[in-house]
C-alpha cells in the first residue's frame, strides 16, 4: 500500500477540491479524470488513475470497508459512506495531508469526499472495470 499512498492522496485531494469548488460540475471533473493521462486532472495523479483507484479499493478493504468500495466499482447501487466512516478508513495522517495540500479543513475534506467519492469511483469504473491508466 505504501507505493500507492502518493497517488491515493493526490486523487482524494483532487476529488475533494473538485467537489467543493464545482459542486454543480462534478460530472465534468470526472470526465476529465477519465480522459486518461493526457488530461490535466489525470496527469496530477502519480501512477495514474487506475493505480490510485486500485490503492483506494485496497485501502478500504484493509480497513473494513471493502464492501462499500466494491459497491462503487460494481454495477449495482453505490453504498453510502459518511464522514466518520471515511475518517476511520483514511486515518488522521492521510486526512491531514489532503487538508494541507488543498487548503481545506479536515471536516470539509471528509464532507466532500463522502458525498463525491462514490460518484467519482462509479464513473471511473464503467461496467465494473478498473481503468488501465
Amino acid at each position: 500500500m505504501a507505493n500507492n499512498m502518493p497517488s491515493l492522496t493526490a486523487l482524494l485531494g483532487l476529488v475533494a477540491v473538485a467537489g467543493y469548488q464545482n459542486r454543480d460540475k462534478i460530472s465534468d471533473f470526472v470526465k476529465g479524470l477519465s480522459g486518461g493521462a493526457a488530461s490535466p486532472a489525470a496527469a496530477a495523479v502519480p501512477g495514474g488513475i487506475g493505480g490510485a483507484l486500485g490503492g483506494l479499493v485496497s485501502h478500504f478493504q484493509n480497513n473494513g470497508m471493502g464492501d462499500v468500495a466494491k459497491s462503487w466499482v460494481g454495477t449495482g447501487a453505490n453504498m453510502p459512506i459518511n464522514g466518520a466512516q471515511l475518517s476511520q478508513v483514511l486515518g488522521p495522517d492521510m486526512v491531514a495531508k489532503i487538508a494541507a495540500s488543498t487548503g481545506m479543513t479536515p471536516d470539509q475534506i471528509l464532507a466532500q469526499l463522502s458525498t463525491v467519492l462514490p460518484q467519482v469511483v462509479d464513473h471511473l469504473t464503467p461496467g465494473g472495470q478498473m481503468p488501465r491508466t
